[in-house]
């Protein structure tokens, strides 16, 4: 059987099912666009009859993406399959996805039928999107919770019909993995020419087993996995490109493989999560911002001495460029020496041995103990001036207004004011400070955090900022969110400048 493992990325169709996560066309394209260099072979584009909407970032999508098949979801209904063969008129490769519920349940209670209605409907829409295709997916909903002799039945039809692939869906996350894998087994066992289509999986998440059912799906004969950015979809969501992805990497016993550039996921992860406006938690498997870091004393010891004794993989296969040690009450005297040495200082046995109980005191007063803690600790007054301090911000914007800022900083006692537009106020007034330092500065994490509640929120910023393969933190507090944001932005600068 061959190894390759297709990826069909959903995130554009099932992802933008979220509440909140709608997407207009141009941020459509670059996440497309995004999803071609991180090497997806299908992008499910939309569901063109749905919505205008849809049917423009469809048709949008096929002119703009060159190398993946551009895809189309339909019901097993006509006008849906001519209104999907129109959007897709100008894609390179083309894909009609059209199905229908196969389970008891919908069935009964979905679609008042029965089973032999049901082989009808979904052989004639098959042969129906063969007129405008010559690839058809043929999806079986709720195939999880569908008896596995009559689901066999279903895909024998749509397999002689003309399908090419065949989606064996998840829909409610029901499955076990053993249950799912022994599905797929089934079927690869007891269809006729099965051969001739690639079975496929589409999970979802509302267990927390989507990824575990593709994987054992794919370890049992599927050869396609169907998935999102971030694992964000419908309810509690889809299966994890990344993980599949990572998982499918990181055991070379399953003799699997895919065509995705792994260095480009966390880059990918990213977008998704600010075009959306979607953040992704902090354990996130791969992609959270606590996926490399590091806080207990004796992982931050082994993680020193050798990466792989806590790291199966490694930062920047999925392009992070270096884990975090970072320092709370539970870190040990390795990881305050690793710190300490970043900042210049080079304790011996006995003075570290001297610092540590004053370090767990500041630990446990602090929840982030940032350099200028550590530079106290060391000796220094803690209230040396930093080489870059804010003097004035102005900002301008509004919903008629393209955002702008000045910004007024002191530079080793000397005076500079730079104005830029952006995005937003925040994005400008960042410009403005990377013109005054002429430093490429590269953004890699935003956060605000309420302290307070009211109107008059006390906002904390934390940034993360990328110069020169080295990964540097800010943090400021502010009332005003904007003044936060720039303040932490400088602190960050200030480690390296």
């Amino acid at each position: 059987m061959d190894n390759r493992v297709y990826i069909f990325d959903t995130t554009l169709r099932d992802g933008e099912q979220v509440p909140g996560c709608q997407l207009n066309t141009i941020e459509k394209i670059e996440v497309a666009k995004a999803l071609e260099a991180l090497g997806v072979d299908v992008i499910e584009a939309g569901f063109p009859v749905s919505s205008p909407g849809d049917f423009i970032s469809v048709v949008e999508l096929s002119k703009a993406i060159q190398q993946p098949v551009i895809c189309a979801l339909t019901r097993a209904v006509e006008k849906d399959i001519d209104v999907a063969a129109e959007a897709l008129q100008y894609a390179k490769r083309k894909r009609i996805h059209t199905g229908i519920g196969t389970s008891f349940y919908h069935i009964k209670y979905k679609l008042n039928s029965n089973e032999d209605e049901i082989v009808e409907r979904a052989v004639r829409a098959v042969r129906y999107a063969k007129k405008y295709v010559e690839d058809v997916e043929f999806y079986a909903e709720d195939a999880g919770r569908t008896d596995n002799q009559y689901l066999a039945r279903v895909v024998e039809a749509v397999i002689k019909a003309g399908a090419t692939v065949v989606n064996i869906p998840d829909t409610t996350g029901y499955c076990l993995p053993y249950d799912y894998g022994e599905k797929i087994k089934f079927l690869m066992e007891n269809v006729k020419d099965i051969d001739k289509a690639v079975i496929s999986t589409h999970c979802h998440n509302d267990l927390g087993m989507a990824t575990a059912n593709s994987i054992s799906g794919v370890i049992n004969g599927a050869r396609q996995v169907e998935t999102t950015i971030n694992g964000i979809g419908e309810r509690a969501g889809n299966t994890s490109l990344e993980e599949v992805a990572m998982i499918i990497k990181s055991h070379s016993g399953l003799d699997l493989e895919t065509g995705i550039d792994s260095r480009k996921i966390f880059s990918t992860s990213r977008l998704v999560s600010s075009l959306m406006n979607m953040p992704v938690q902090p354990n996130k498997a791969i992609v959270g911002r606590n996926a490399f870091a590091h806080s207990s004393g004796i992982h931050q010891d082994g993680v020193l001495k050798n990466r792989e004794n806590y790291e199966i993989i490694d930062p920047k296969d999925v392009g992070v460029s270096q884990s975090s040690i970072v320092l709370t009450a539970r870190s040990g005297r390795a990881a305050l020496k690793h710190r300490l040495s970043l900042l210049g200082f080079k304790p011996s046995k006995a003075e570290l041995d001297k610092i540590y109980p004053k370090f767990l005191i500041m630990a446990d007063k602090n929840k982030n103990i940032k350099d200028e803690d550590l530079q106290t600790l060391m000796g220094g007054n803690g209230s040396e001036e930093k080489r870059i301090q804010l003097v004035s911000l102005q900002v301008v914007c509004g919903s008629n207004t393209i955002p702008s800022a000045t910004v007024k900083v002191r530079y080793n006692d000397e005076m500079f004011t730079e104005s830029a537009s952006g995005n937003g106020p925040v994005d400008a007034a960042f410009t403005a400070i990377k013109q005054i330092l002429k430093r490429k500065v590269r953004l890699e994490e935003f956060l605000i955090q309420a302290i307070t509640q009211g109107s008059d929120d006390v906002g904390k910023v934390h940034i993360q900022v990328e110069n020169r393969g080295k990964l540097y933190y800010g943090f400021s507090a502010h009332t005003d969110i904007i003044t936060a944001s720039v303040e932490a932005y400088l602190d960050a600068i200030s480690k390296f400048v």
